[in-house]
């Protein structure tokens, strides 16, 4: 499998100083050079790394319970190849704002037409990262789908404006999409290095409940894989009809997250809780 998302990837390539191997060999390969200091990293690693990658269908996701009474959540999506546990790590461990609760879902594994056919967790297909018209309109509903039954879940424990959704690059799409089109009002959206699917369906498909709920999109100006430009045009299409949504681009940042990015999230989920990160 060939990963294309950040998560566990990118934390140990970066922070760890583990070659870039793809997939379950690079994991392993960088559980040798986690500090002493974090056994417990460690074992959480090893502990699912033979899940991670070889799972035919992984519905149940990874929950993050909060520091305290449970007063938000945060719903946020992997990329494509990718799974729940590599961004539930890096939810727990560079995000973990007390009161809120994360949950990481995985995708259901199918064939990437993009990868040569190859099966790997997706939220859609693709065909191309160029040619938006060619979008997998069904499978992009399935999984926003997906996403509005896991916010009508937590409403059941907390209003529905103290929920946010987001994702990266494919999982990011389906955010996007998912939020914007919520029958109720959401706390906020989060975008990080993706576009918007399906654009010539918006602003028809926009909910008016959503219709100023505060959006966060960032983009590595190095990005190759999902071209910066498609993430600013998202984000100028976006603006079009709703005031509410910024976006943040990073130097030398390609398609992965960075301590920038993640201090931005971090700050654009406290502010509009009203509470220091």
């Amino acid at each position: 499998v060939s990963t294309q998302s950040t998560g566990l990837h990118s934390y140990l390539v970066k922070k760890l100083r583990c070659k870039p191997f793809d997939g379950n060999c690079m994991l392993k390969s960088g559980l040798r050079n986690l500090p002493a200091r974090v056994p417990s990293l460690r074992y959480y690693i090893w502990r699912y790394t033979s899940k991670t990658f070889r799972s035919e269908n992984m519905s149940s996701p990874i929950v993050i319970q909060p520091r305290g009474a449970h007063k938000a959540s945060v719903i946020f999506l992997h990329g494509r190849g990718d799974t729940c546990h590599g961004w539930a790590q890096v939810m727990g461990e560079e995000l973990n704002i007390k009161h809120v609760k994360y949950i990481c879902p995985t995708a259901s594994t199918i064939p990437v037409t993009i990868n040569m056919g190859m099966r790997m967790p997706a939220w859609y297909d693709i065909t191309s990262l160029s040619e938006f018209d060619k979008e997998d309109k069904a499978g992009i509903m399935r999984s926003v789908a997906h996403v509005h039954a896991l916010i009508a879940e937590e409403e059941k424990a907390v209003p529905s404006d103290k929920i946010f959704v987001g994702g990266f690059s494919q999982g990011g799409a389906v955010a996007l999409y998912s939020g914007l089109t919520y029958k109720n009002k959401l706390g906020g959206i989060i975008g990080l290095s993706c576009y918007l699917p399906l654009n010539s369906e918006f602003p028809d498909v926009a909910d008016s409940q959503n219709s100023e709920t505060p959006i966060i999109l960032c983009h590595g100006k190095a990005d190759v894989v999902v071209d910066t430009r498609f993430g600013q045009m998202s984000h100028q299409k976006i603006k079009a009809f709703h005031s509410a949504v910024e976006m943040k681009l990073y130097d030398h940042m390609g398609h992965t997250s960075c301590p920038r990015e993640l201090m931005d999230v971090k700050q654009f989920l406290g502010n509009v809780l009203g509470q220091s990160p």
